[in-house]
């Protein structure tokens, strides 16, 4: 037992030791939307770092958006919204703060 609580910690620290690119949560994102798409019978969108959430395109609204943050907070075990809302409007905008 004393020897999976070893490896367990190794691969924590191997997790945490790995870094996030931007290009790594767009590509994230893009998984994510496609899917919340598929669940709701759209057809799949390509995204840049310039595409806008709302009011850009993608044919989502803010739950979904609330589903992608959620995800993307388990994925990269971050949270940059802790101290409180930030601003973000494009996919680059919200990659870079999962980045940080």
């Amino acid at each position: 037992m004393g020897h999976a609580k070893f490896n367990f910690t190794i691969n924590s620290l191997v997790l945490r030791s790995i870094r996030v690119t931007t290009n790594d949560v767009c590509d994230r994102i893009q998984v994510i939307i496609n899917r919340l798409l598929e669940q709701k019978g759209q057809s799949p969108v390509s995204l840049t770092e310039t595409t806008r959430f709302l009011g850009g395109g993608i044919p989502i609204d803010s739950l979904d958006l609330a589903v992608l943050v959620t995800e993307l907070q388990i994925a990269t075990k971050k949270d940059p919204f802790v101290a409180g809302f930030r601003n973000f409007q494009t996919v680059g905008e919200l990659a870079a703060m999962y980045a940080e």
